[in-house]
């Protein structure tokens, strides 16, 4: 978890804090890296653009990986007539068992061959695992990129939750009606929200412990990244 961080004050002037500061973050985020290497044909949407959950977010170039596809599919069709032909074979003792075993084989060969080339060409697509926001481009079209390289910074901020440090004397309330207040920074505004999560562990040193809490009504203009100062309401 990402949070704001502290002044450097004595952990005792958090024990009696009645204010504290928060970050907004989303709920989900992740970068989206390359699984292939491969040329980029289309980026869409661009940064700061909204997708769904299953759109394309990029495309790449992959004509030599769908020939090898297509390839590999042929040569399932000529390993299944060889089968095909020696099961025929095999019932007027025209060929050995060795014969059909291989052929067997062979036909078994192809089909794995043919599912890793389909595994490959699956990868020329880079298709968004949940709704939300293009972060930050990392890449541009026309560019060629390396397996492994980032492509997009991707966030879900339908939901954003305010992460702070809280002092410890805040848990009682934290665990009960769960309800703070954030003063954001950046629009000056004051807004609810409610605990979503604790951390698993009181700091011995700081007496403090990591909160999460959801903003109410999801303000249009709050965004990921703004800070303010977190009040607990029942301390006030």
């Amino acid at each position: 978890m990402t949070v704001a961080p502290q002044s450097a004050a004595a952990p005792a002037a958090l024990l009696d804090a009645r204010e504290v500061r928060g970050q907004l973050s989303p709920r989900r985020y992740t970068t989206l890296a390359a699984e292939i290497p491969a040329k980029v044909l289309k980026i869409q949407p661009k940064e700061g653009g909204a997708f769904k959950a299953g759109q394309t977010l990029i495309t790449f170039d992959c004509a030599m990986q769908q020939s090898q596809l297509e390839r590999a599919q042929a040569a399932i069709q000529a390993a299944n007539i060889t089968l095909e032909a020696n099961q025929e074979m095999i019932k007027h003792a025209a060929i050995g068992k060795v014969e059909l075993q291989v052929s067997q084989a062979e036909a078994l060969k192809a089909q794995a061959e043919a599912k890793a080339a389909r595994t490959v060409v699956s990868k020329c697509r880079v298709i968004a695992p949940f709704s939300g926001r293009v972060a930050e481009q990392k890449v541009r079209e026309e560019q060629f990129v390396q397996t492994g390289q980032a492509l997009l910074d991707i966030i879900d901020d339908s939901v954003l939750e305010l992460e702070f440090i809280a002092p410890s004397s805040w848990l009682p309330s934290l665990r009960g009606n769960g309800a703070v207040r954030v003063r954001v920074d950046d629009t000056g505004k004051t807004y609810n929200a409610r605990v979503s999560r604790l951390g698993a562990r009181v700091d011995p040193v700081s007496q403090s412990i990591k909160v999460a809490a959801v903003i109410e009504g999801r303000p249009a203009e709050l965004m990921a990244g703004m800070s303010g100062r977190v009040s607990n309401v029942t301390g006030n």
